[in-house]
């Protein structure tokens, strides 16, 4: 390829000195020498475990539960899936403490469905680390659904139609021909879910809370020690830069096919 004319190059040179400099500015304030006491001071570890744990599996709740609904909205034809789309897309553009809030009405004690979890089943999610898993299960599914909904609508249909030919029931064709043909795009999708629960703080604080242990994610931890601590909220951050790097890494061009939406 040749190179980039300069009305493009330069914005571009521009956009990523732009995205560098926070980058920069944390790597110059970090406190190398007293990294490891400030982590174990700060219960970086159970923070680190708890983000771990919750992004895990509310990524794959989104998995189980976002692809089906992927499948819908790209493949199936009824009234009103427009509106449907347009529904599970609003986390996307929706300030995450709303969604935190809108949680607790729902789901809260008092909520119109949480009032009778808790009475019926004993089951209270406020506060809870499986309260962190529902937020961060909120607005990073959406993230999956887009992508793999993407995927589903430019992908052939001629495999699968061939696979009908022959017999295969549509489950089957969809678990042996579909999820292999969107595999780069589903695998794009549940790190892009996973990184973003990972990162999630707004809807987590209002609807868990920050309690050190249960529900302090790496996110928290770094707000409640940028209060009282600027270098141990540096140190968090290196931690949980170095893990977002790690998982984004796994996004190499060799998975993902020129199809692939993200």
């Amino acid at each position: 390829m040749g190179r980039a004319p300069w009305p493009l190059a330069v914005p571009a040179v521009v956009a990523v000195a732009f995205l560098m400099l926070p980058l920069a500015g944390l790597l110059l304030r970090a406190p190398w020498r007293d990294l490891p006491r400030l982590l174990v001071e700060s219960q970086a570890l159970d923070a680190l475990r708890i983000s771990l744990t919750t992004a895990s599996v509310a990524t794959v709740i989104s998995l189980v539960l976002g692809v089906p609904l992927a499948w819908v909205l790209a493949r199936a034809h009824f009234r009103g899936r427009s509106l449907l789309r347009a529904l599970v897309t609003v986390p996307l553009v929706l300030p995450p403490v709303v969604g935190g809030v809108a949680l607790l009405f729902a789901l809260g004690r008092r909520g119109f469905i949480g009032q009778y979890l808790d009475q019926w089943f004993g089951i209270t999610l406020p506060f809870t680390t499986a309260g962190v898993v529902v937020a961060e299960t909120l607005v990073a599914m959406p993230f999956l659904i887009v992508t793999v909904e993407g995927a589903l609508r430019s992908a052939s249909l001629g495999l699968e139609e061939a696979a009908a030919t022959f017999g295969s029931r549509p489950f089957t064709t969809f678990r042996r021909v579909t999820v292999p043909l969107i595999g780069p795009s589903l695998l794009a999708g549940s790190v892009l879910c996973w990184a973003r629960a990972l990162g999630e703080f707004g809807a987590t604080i209002a609807f868990a809370g920050n309690l050190p242990g249960v529900t302090q994610t790496m996110s928290l931890a770094v707000y409640q020690a940028l209060e009282n601590d600027s270098a141990a909220a540096v140190a968090l951050s290196l931690v949980l830069l170095v893990v977002s790097i790690g998982v984004l890494a796994l996004l190499r061009d060799r998975w993902l096919h020129p199809g692939a939406t993200l």
